[in-house]
């Protein structure tokens, strides 16, 4: 496994990492959630993320990653607790990362960070949102000043709303989902180039779109779905018609088009089990793409270069959906 800078926070991190929103004992599937972290673990990953709100994912941790030998770069995020949770209340904000830190086993977090900063529906975490300051932040730069927290970071899902938080100069690392991958480019815009302008960590979530690309759906594609914009079918169809001509399979593709990127210091996989885990580390074991493929894959994107009005966050193929429906 081949490690990174993270940014210039002085930690080198694998390049394809571990995220825990599927590492959970839900269903009943501890035994097969242990197994995956310690076969990423014994394959080289040493960082993995989590969050409050990925089930019971930072209690199954603790209980796995005491046995984890070699280094192990732990990543959660504030918020969701106490319920109700008030995001600009001190204490709650203390009580969260106290939380996290029994559940989780650790007397010190490596990187934590503000969860969905963008977002106020969400946590409304700004007492002045013109400059993003508040509570969370002075209690963020508390716990690290008594070594409580190592680093702090942003995690969200809107790229051109996370670029201005970023411009505060307060964090050390980005988390960044759903807009940089095979076909989703929004982070090009304005996430990638402020982290490198600012030295900071660069962390990809969801490079598989949430299943969207760990999977090719010839047949629904090819029928349209009404929900399915025309150019977004034809640029899913000729990134068929692109996997075929070169004998590659999407979600290999997918993950060495992110880990191609030098800019890049690690990439999340969601992935559930060893087999998972296996298939993916030895897709990235592969390293970057041909240039000549980046290139047709640039020409794909250039396509539909932002998302459509009705198109939702993950597209879903494979599932039942009525649509977005009329804007009230």
């Amino acid at each position: 496994m081949r490690l990174r800078p993270l940014g210039k926070t002085g930690l080198q991190v694998s390049e394809l990492s571990l995220g825990g929103l599927f590492v959970s004992s839900h269903g009943g599937n501890f035994a097969q959630g242990r197994a995956a972290i310690r076969r990423a673990f014994d394959l080289g990953v040493n960082y993995i993320d989590t969050a409050p709100s990925y089930r019971d994912s930072e209690e199954v941790l603790g209980k796995v990653l005491p046995d984890i030998d070699g280094p192990c770069y732990l990543s959660t995020k504030v918020g969701g607790r106490p319920s109700p949770f008030e995001p600009q209340n001190p204490d709650h904000l203390r009580q969260s990362v106290e939380e996290s830190l029994r559940l989780l086993k650790r007397d010190h977090i490596d990187l934590l960070m503000v969860h969905e900063p963008e977002r106020p529906g969400h946590y409304d975490w700004w007492a002045d949102r013109r400059n993003y300051s508040g509570p969370v932040i002075d209690v963020l730069d508390e716990l690290k000043e008594r070594g409580i927290v190592r680093l702090i970071g942003l995690g969200g899902t809107t790229a051109y709303a996370m670029a201005p938080i970023m411009e505060t100069g307060r964090f050390d690392v980005v988390l960044t989902a759903f807009n940089y991958s095979l076909l989703w480019r929004e982070a090009e815009h304005a996430i990638l180039p402020t982290a490198k302008r600012l030295g900071m960590g660069v962390v990809i979530g969801s490079p598989l779109q949430q299943g969207v690309l760990s999977r090719r759906h010839d047949a629904e594609v090819e029928a349209g779905p009404h929900w399915l914009s025309p150019p977004r079918r034809r640029q899913l169809l000729e990134l068929y018609g692109l996997l075929d001509e070169i004998g590659m399979s999407l979600p290999e593709i997918s993950l060495r088009f992110v880990l191609s990127n030098p800019n890049i210091s690690c990439t999340l996989m969601g992935a559930r089990s060893e087999e998972e885990v296996e298939l993916n580390i030895a897709a990235a074991a592969r390293g970057p793409l041909a240039p000549e493929i980046l290139a047709r894959l640039d020409q794909l994107v250039a396509m539909v270069p932002f998302r459509p009005t009705d198109e939702p966050a993950c597209l879903p193929l494979g599932r039942d959906y009525p649509g977005l429906g009329p804007v009230r």
